[in-house]
């Protein structure tokens, strides 16, 4: 089958390799969908971040090379022995989220020790893919597997809108329009955001983001974040996200947020950055971070996807080839501010 197989930065390979063939608890699926994160580009642009290389993830025994891709969908091809709640030919998503299970609450359970589907294992980015019982979330057959490979972003934002404890009526910015950032624009849209503030250097994503739902989309190389927010709020908003990744938006996250106001930080940050924790000390300001997902949260995202509560469909900004991975991809990402989800065509199924 093919697989793009992640060697080191730089260097994807789309190759032929076996086809996985089901075990006792595990799910065989064949790949409709595969969406490429923000996480996925650093690694390709400055990992390895989190797969491991050299030594073996202590939580799958795996280490690169190994197929990447972690948000996908597609269709139970084959179930193995003791596998119960799922017959061949479901729609599913894969929740790619693995951890110990060493404590009882999920969420500190998840900072005990994690890996991800696709990056610590063999991944979505292939034909098939084997994953156990627990991954694999069986979705409505009237459900678009488009919309079911943006499940597992879609669940990074809501549980960044827990984290900040976001309540009905609430002020937010959003710095980053990237895929994470629109879709942190959609939840708190549907969580009850009065006016969202969005910030980014692409006026393409600006409009984007005015169209998921921002109220204020401004461009930060042409206008002071920090100046644009106080003129409508002095103290603040609320609520604050940073979804960018590097220094300067997060010292202006602190500086748009109002005493006793919540940063989130929901990025993930190629290098050290630089911060005078005097900016929170003396502001009030709290921060709070988030990487992944609740189990709840990701099943609460299935549901609200599918019952049309929230739209991430919105966010798709091409469909490409597996063989097209690199150039038309990871490239494509990182030199094309006009892209945000680019969706990779595997079996295609709608």
């Amino acid at each position: 089958m093919r697989a793009a197989v992640f060697y080191d930065a730089k260097d994807i390979r789309v190759e032929d390799i076996e086809t996985p063939e089901v075990s006792e608890g595990k799910v065989k699926v064949k790949v409709a969908w595969a969406g490429i994160c923000g996480s996925d580009l650093h690694e390709y642009n400055a990992g390895p971040i989190f797969i491991p290389q050299g030594e073996a993830s202590p939580l799958t025994n795996q280490k690169a090379p190994l197929t990447m891709g972690h948000e996908f969908s597609g269709t139970v091809e084959e179930i193995g022995e003791g596998v119960e709640g799922l017959e061949v030919g479901d729609k599913v998503t894969i929740n790619p989220l693995i951890t110990q299970e060493a404590h009882e609450n999920p969420l500190v359970d998840m900072y005990k020790g994690f890996t991800f589907v696709g990056l610590g294992s063999d991944g979505g980015f292939a034909d098939y893919v084997l994953v156990d019982r627990k991954n694999v979330v069986k979705l409505d057959h009237n459900t678009s597997l488009e919309l079911g490979a943006l499940v597992e972003p879609t669940a990074v934002a809501l549980q960044a809108i827990r984290e900040s404890e976001m309540q009905f009526s609430d002020s937010v910015a959003v710095f980053g329009a990237g895929p994470i950032g629109l879709l942190t624009i959609i939840a708190a849209r549907a969580a009850g955001a009065k006016d969202i503030f969005a910030f980014d250097l692409s006026d393409e994503r600006l409009e984007k983001a005015k169209e998921v739902g921002a109220t204020h989309a401004i461009n930060s190389g042409n206008q002071d974040p920090v100046e644009y927010v106080h003129q409508f709020y002095p103290e603040g908003v609320d609520r604050t996200f940073e979804v960018a990744g590097v220094s300067i938006t997060v010292n202006q996250s602190i500086k748009v947020t109002r005493p006793r106001g919540m940063v989130t930080i929901v990025s993930i940050f190629e290098k050290p950055i630089e911060l005078n924790p005097m900016d929170l000390t003396a502001s009030g300001v709290r921060i709070s971070s988030t990487l992944a997902y609740e189990p709840d949260i990701f099943e609460a995202t299935v549901k609200m996807i599918e019952t049309g509560q929230i739209n991430p469909f919105p966010v798709i900004t091409d469909h490409i080839e597996l063989n097209e991975i690199v150039d038309k991809g990871f490239e494509a990402l990182l030199n094309d501010k006009s892209q945000s989800k680019i969706l990779v065509r595997l079996g295609g199924e709608k």
